[in-house]
């Protein structure tokens, strides 16, 4: 398993950086809906579609929906507003969970869902890179959900004893959360001491990379909660090693879109 894991790692490293930041307009935008489309597929199976051909419909359905929101960038805001509504309503779930599930089981619901968590991750990113420091922002936001998930594994394994959400993930524990969170912290400090930053925009940008660190694990507990309703271990299998897209952007999906709107808020871009 770690060999698979390792060089799956390897293939995919490379290619996940030229796209990310080499790519540009509509090759980056391309890229992403690629992976997003994947997710689709993904969550198709999630939602309780078993048969392939549902599966690819509803991949297809969500790559028209990506072209149709490329063509129409006057929605990002609606799109993104959705997202921070949604990922309200999933720490809720969360937290309520499994009592409240009975909400969420139909699967028209749990499609909807998906749209809710895939297309705005799309949107943010591209919405990100045409904005000064594009591709700077990009890895900032993926520094965070690697800092919060590094952070995690070490406290939580040397510190975890009380569950952050024993009913979806058994795994996590609220020291592990508090680690990623002061790991994520630390970097932001220590970034924007580096920068320059003023006190406001200092406080500024610590209460943002807390929401932001905070809003990611929750993207990774609702994957896991949609997992665990579905009986499912693992999203797919198409990344050996991996599992599935979906499981290596969950905490992704929910970080992008605030990022963004909290970017925004911060006068880095126009809606």
């Amino acid at each position: 398993m770690l060999k698979q894991r390792i060089i799956t790692a390897l293939i995919l490293l490379p290619i996940a950086l030229c796209g990310f930041f080499l790519l540009e307009g509509a090759g980056f935008a391309l890229f992403i809906g690629l992976v997003v489309t994947l997710g689709a597929w993904e969550w198709a199976r999630l939602a309780g579609f078993e048969a392939q051909p549902a599966r690819i419909g509803f991949a297809a359905v969500v790559a028209l929906l990506l072209f149709f929101l490329y063509l129409s960038p006057s929605l990002a805001p609606f799109v993104l507003g959705a997202a921070v509504l949604w990922w309200a309503v999933a720490t809720y779930l969360v937290l309520t969970y499994p009592r409240t599930a009975e909400r969420w089981s139909s699967v028209a619901c749990k499609l909807l869902i998906g749209l809710l968590i895939l297309l705005p991750a799309w949107q943010g990113l591209v919405l990100i890179k045409e904005w000064p420091l594009g591709n700077w922002l990009i890895l900032s936001v993926m520094v965070l959900v690697w800092g919060a998930d590094i952070g995690a594994y070490f406290s939580g394994k040397a510190f975890g004893k009380r569950k952050l959400a024993p009913q979806v993930s058994p795994g996590k524990s609220w020291e592990g959360f508090y680690g990623g969170m002061a790991l994520c912290l630390a970097i932001a400090l220590v970034v924007g001491l580096l920068r320059h930053w003023s006190l406001g925009e200092l406080v500024m940008g610590l209460l943002g990379t807390a929401l932001v660190v905070a809003i990611s694990v929750v993207g990774d507990l609702t994957e896991s909660m949609f997992k665990r309703r579905a009986g499912i271990k693992d999203s797919s299998n198409l990344l050996p090693g991996h599992g599935g897209v979906l499981d290596r952007i969950d905490s992704l999906t929910a970080a992008i879109p605030l990022f963004a709107v909290l970017l925004w808020a911060a006068n880095w871009g126009v809606l």
